[in-house]
């Protein structure tokens, strides 16, 4: 039956009736076509019809786009006509085709869809127009309806000798110009998304036109029944796809099931709706270049960020200002886009009497790190001179307050320099959005004052008063909620009084004992669908505790077949705290890397070692470097920790360690020779370092905090094979072992099935310790032809 609806934005709809499933793929292309249909897309009676003004030379839908561009555009078509006269079609085809290959940071499909294009004699013409804000103008309103979306099937690309006869299955054209493929697959057949991304790797060459990036097609999808998979880089047997899917309904990766259809219907009935594809094209898709102005990336919303952007921006303009939303994504989840993209929609939202929402969009941060980084990816959205201020570390709260004052529309900055924001909105009586990335801010401490939302950046030190609670959920709940302001808390570990403070109570929130609402986030993208989907690793794989040694030393103690491994006894002595104590955890440590780590990624694999306090920490920084000194290693120890310290009468900084001023530390521990970092506190929470494959804690970790830190080492590597590895001393991390393992899965189910953390060491001749996960007794074979092997040494 059809669709009564002219979009597909609701979640709640009617549902095109597919056929009764069958093995014929043939059937489901019919079925998705039909969909296609539903939401505004013009389809043909048979494909000859639909290919034929198809120019596979230029790889565009030519009587279309003409079609299109006459009818939009009589005035400026009328000045090329009277300069070129019979031959204005053909030049301004090529005008056309040269502005679709990039170059620079200008031109390609994505730049000249938003922007359009510009001929002599001064004609300028738009290629597509996007939804009006509103209906006031009649004008804009009929452009907007003229988009011609078109949908092709088995459309015959090929130019090459090898492609002349190949046809990809479905071919979405918005205005003669091809933005979307999709290569279908039918289950019940044995066919599969696997199969379909097989296809697009071996059978379609990026050498076509019509799947170079950012020439023509943005996006490709390789679809089944069941999953969704997308690339917008094809490359042969290097194009990287990635899962477009919403989530099992469990928390974990695929779709749930749909009781009306195809699981996969959401992406025909919703994404690929025409007003749907026009705002993904308009202010989504983005596309990355590197310092050589080179483009390097073409960025595609995922599901969960193209959701997550569109249920916050629909609640913030249905409610005002003035409510608070916790957005709970994991790692990997793609966080500073979706920032990127929340900001430039709350920014430019209007009420439906035309009024905006927000005056100004705030970004903060509490990574210093990682401002600069974010402040790009936010610019890069939207290359309008103004609309982005990034407050930068010499600008200082002036900078913040001058930004604010001037009206500023976007503005990025850290928390640390924001400790008057709640005073200045209020009395400007202007309206605000709020973004927090990383809202629980574990490394943050006290508020320096009342009604102040003010995270103060410290070091923790053993000596002060640590409150575990965070810090800007106490500010906010003691505040209540502001009318002029309205917070986006984003964080991939919510603890209890951020969720109380930031999070949604609906009737879709669980009751505790008393029947009261447990709050929940208003959107989740959950760490075990993040894991399940390949964006990040699953860091308990190699976790081991020290505990194992000291099992196995007394095994050894208890065995005469094992006597002479008394030399062993030796790593008995770390529970004490002395020089000796350092020195043999500093040893332990680099020869476990330098063993077991330092080739995994072939060579340029990365440690960080986890400390409860600065002293600590530069104290494991000198013995580890005396000590790979001795050894003659190729490996370099840097470390990291926020204020000064005493020693021996010296002021000592991380910036005097490492000579890099510490705004670098990040950006020098990413060269090839360092190796190690050694933090107190720092780099625990906000850090990616991709090629970080080894963490080594001498710390207690409970709690959100645990889930935070051995995070830092789940990050994807583009260099393949990446393992991790997490080595805990027992004193600090043994005996919290299965709470990591219950935080760390996501779920209890898995945590009860993992084996403890009963993992014996393996000797190697050179070195002092391998891991090995629980194997029989004879495993201390290995230690004991280590021993022999280092005193013949």
């Amino acid at each position: 039956m059809k669709d009564t609806r002219d979009t597909a934005s609701s979640e709640t709809m009617e549902y095109y009736s597919p056929t009764t499933p069958n093995l014929d793929e043939k059937q489901f292309e019919n079925d998705v076509t039909a969909m296609l249909g539903n939401v505004g897309w013009t389809t043909f009676a048979n494909n000859t019809e639909g290919q034929a003004d198809y120019d596979r030379k230029l790889a565009l839908k030519v009587d279309s786009l003409i079609g299109f561009v006459r009818e939009t555009q009589p005035q400026e078509w009328a000045k090329i006509e009277k300069l070129y006269g019979a031959h204005a079609t053909d030049r301004f085809l090529k005008r056309l085709t040269d502005e679709l290959e990039p170059h620079d940071e200008r031109g390609g499909v994505i730049n000249v869809l938003r922007h359009g294009i510009k001929m002599a004699p001064g004609a300028q013409f738009n290629l597509c127009y996007f939804r009006p804000a509103n209906d006031k103008n009649p004008d804009t309103l009929k452009h907007y309806r003229a988009n011609r979306f078109e949908v092709v099937r088995q459309l015959r690309y090929g130019t090459l000798p090898d492609d002349l006869n190949n046809s990809v299955d479905v071919v979405l054209f918005l205005n003669g110009i091809p933005v979307v493929t999709m290569e279908l697959k039918n289950n019940l057949s044995g066919q599969r998304t696997d199969h379909a991304v097989k296809e697009y790797k071996q059978r379609r060459s990026p050498k076509e036109l019509l799947f170079k990036p950012n020439r023509r097609a943005i996006v490709h999808f390789a679809v089944d029944s069941e999953t969704v998979e997308m690339c917008t880089w094809l490359a042969n047997g290097k194009s990287y796809f990635m899962p477009f899917n919403k989530g099992n309904g469990k928390n974990g990766a695929g779709n749930p099931p749909n009781p009306h259809g195809y699981r996969t219907e959401y992406l025909y009935r919703n994404i690929l709706a025409t007003d749907s594809l026009l705002d993904i094209i308009q202010r989504f898709v983005r596309v990355e270049y590197d310092d050589e102005h080179t483009m390097k990336k073409i960025i595609f919303p995922r599901y969960h960020q193209l959701d997550a952007v569109r249920k916050l921006v629909a609640d913030a303009k249905a409610n005002g200002a003035g409510k608070s939303y916790l957005i709970q994504h994991s790692a990997g989840s793609g966080k500073s886009n979706t920032i990127a993209w929340l900001a430039h929609h709350l920014q430019s939202l209007h009420d439906d009497a035309d009024n905006p929402v927000f005056d100004t969009v705030v970004i903060l941060t509490d990574r210093r790190n990682l401002d600069t980084q974010l402040s790009k990816t936010i610019e890069s959205v939207d290359h309008t001179r103004g609309v982005v201020v990034c407050v930068t570390e010499k600008d200082g709260s002036a900078g913040l307050r001058e930004a604010l004052n001037s009206g500023s529309q976007i503005i990025t900055s850290t928390i640390q320099k924001f400790p008057y924001i709640c005073s200045e909105t209020r009395v400007s009586g202007r309206k605000f959005a709020v973004i927090i990335d990383e809202a629980h801010s574990s490394q943050s401490g006290k508020a320096n004052a009342k009604m102040k939302l003010a995270l103060i950046d410290r070091d923790l030190d053993p000596d002060e008063p640590w409150d575990d609670e965070d810090e800007l959920a106490k500010e906010m709940k003691a505040q209540g909620t502001i009318p002029n302001l309205s917070f986006f808390a984003f964080t991939a570990t919510p603890k209890p009084a951020t969720l109380e403070v930031f999070g949604t109570r609906d009737e879709l929130c669980k009751r505790d004992a008393n029947g009261i609402l447990i709050p929940r986030p208003f959107h989740l993208y959950s760490m075990k669908q993040a894991i399940e989907e390949g964006f990040i690793l699953d860091v308990l794989e190699n976790y081991t505790c020290f505990e194992s040694y000291f099992k196995l030393v007394k095994t050894i103690a208890d065995d005469p077949k094992y006597k002479e491994m008394k030399a062993n006894r030796a790593l008995m002595s770390i529970v004490d705290w002395s020089p000796k104590m350092v020195e043999q955890k500093a040893q332990i440590i680099v020869e476990h890397f330098m063993n077991d780590v330092e080739g995994v990624l072939g060579g340029k694999s990365k440690a960080m070692v986890v400390t409860w306090s600065r002293p600590m920490a530069y104290r494991l920084y000198l013995a580890m470097t005396s000590y790979i000194k001795e050894q003659h290693y190729a490996c370099e120890v840097m470390v990291a920790f926020s204020g000064k310290l005493e020693v021996d009468g010296k002021e000592i900084t991380e910036a005097k360690l490492n000579g890099v001023a510490e705004t670098q530390t990040a950006d020098v521990f990413n060269t090839d020779s360092k190796r190690i970092i050694v933090c107190a506190n720092k780099f625990q929470t906000g850090f990616d370092q991709p090629k970080l494959c080894a963490m080594y804690v001498d710390k207690m970790l409970t709690g959100v905090a645990a889930v935070q830190t051995l995070s830092r080492l789940n990050r994807t590597c583009t260099i393949p094979g990446k393992r991790t590895f997490v080595f805990g001393f027992r004193q600090y991390v043994g005996r919290h072992s299965r709470q990591l393992f219950r935080l760390l899965r996501d779920h209890a189910a898995r945590c009860r099935d993992r084996p403890r953390c009963d993992l014996q060491p393996e000797g190697t001749p050179g070195r002092l310790l391998r891991v090995r996960r629980v194997g029989s007794r004879s495993r201390c074979d290995h230690l004991l032809r280590h021993a022999k092997s280092r005193r013949s040494a």
